[in-house]
């Protein structure tokens, strides 16, 4: 695979990811308050069970093109920048995201959504300031 065309490839997946946690902060995330706490579980696995099928081959796509651009050699400042909210990201989906959404699958907990909401601002940032340092990569 050609440097360009991984690039390219590691690009339409951060942007991608980029317009899908804007949709979710400031769209599904706060739908979960007007739920209804009778329906809540049911709409939770739904939402995080197909949500998973567009999230997961995006961030999987990203970090294996990053990796393959930085194995190959790639060193450009900006993207190698870039690697520090993927990361970020990466941890924080793991460490932060999932364990919330484990607690809210149980039934809607107002605090734990609100935690959701407020912790994603951090997600939505770094992978926003990751687009940003990937064109400046072009």
């Amino acid at each position: 695979m050609s440097p360009l065309f991984c690039l390219q490839c590691h690009s339409a997946a951060t942007w991608a990811l980029v317009g899908l946690i804007w949709i979710i902060q400031l769209v599904h995330y706060p739908l979960f308050a007007q739920v209804g706490r009778e329906t809540f579980q049911d709409y939770h696995h739904c939402h995080t069970t197909q949500i998973t099928w567009v999230v997961a081959p995006l961030m999987f796509t990203e970090l294996a093109t990053a990796a393959w651009l930085v194995f190959t050699g790639s060193r450009e400042l900006w993207l190698l920048a870039s690697l520090v909210p993927l990361g970020g990201n990466w941890l924080s989906t793991w460490w932060v995201q999932i364990p919330l959404h484990e607690k809210l699958a149980k039934g809607f907990d107002e605090q734990t959504h609100k935690r959701l909401v407020a912790t994603n601002w951090w997600r939505t940032a770094a992978w926003t300031l990751r687009g940003f340092c990937l064109l400046m990569s072009y």
